[in-house]
């Protein structure tokens, strides 16, 4: 780092308000928790009503995906993101939220060259690394199996 950055951050640090990391940690763990908590509600109400296990848990995300994106579209997701900070963002709300927001702040600039170029501008880092960890985790997986069973 060489002294203008370094002076840069000693300022930025300076005049940062500190974060209540413990006040945002209790908050996050809560919201995560609700949502979490509504997922498995859905699931009670989806089998209570006689469907297939594998069904209901499949209806459940769809479930949560959809209210995720009403309320990005009607404009209430930042603001419980804002409280509930990570989490909201962790669960499967936080992913439909990260491709939905970008489509509707470039929706003005047309289907194509507004929603199609910009859809995934926010998620498509996330499914691209995450699709990169899952093939590695299954490598190492696959070796680690390998070697287990020679010895």
């Amino acid at each position: 780092m060489n002294r203008s950055n370094a002076e840069y951050k000693k300022y930025a640090d300076s005049h940062a308000k500190p974060s209540p990391i413990v006040a945002n940690c209790i908050k996050a763990f809560f919201i995560g928790g609700i949502i979490c908590t509504l997922g498995q509600l859905l699931f009670l109400v989806y089998s209570g009503l006689g469907m297939a296990e594998n069904n209901a848990r499949a209806l459940v995300s769809v479930s949560l995906i959809f209210l995720a994106v009403l309320l990005t579209g009607l404009d209430l997701f930042d603001n419980i993101a804002k409280v509930g900070g990570a989490g909201t963002l962790v669960p499967i709300t936080g992913f439909a939220n990260a491709v939905v927001s970008p489509a509707i702040d470039t929706k003005a600039e047309g289907w194509i060259l507004g929603v199609g170029a910009k859809l995934f501008t926010i998620a498509g880092p996330v499914i691209l690394y995450g699709t990169l960890a899952s093939v590695i985790y299954g490598v190492v997986y696959y070796i680690v199996t390998l070697v287990m069973g020679m010895i």
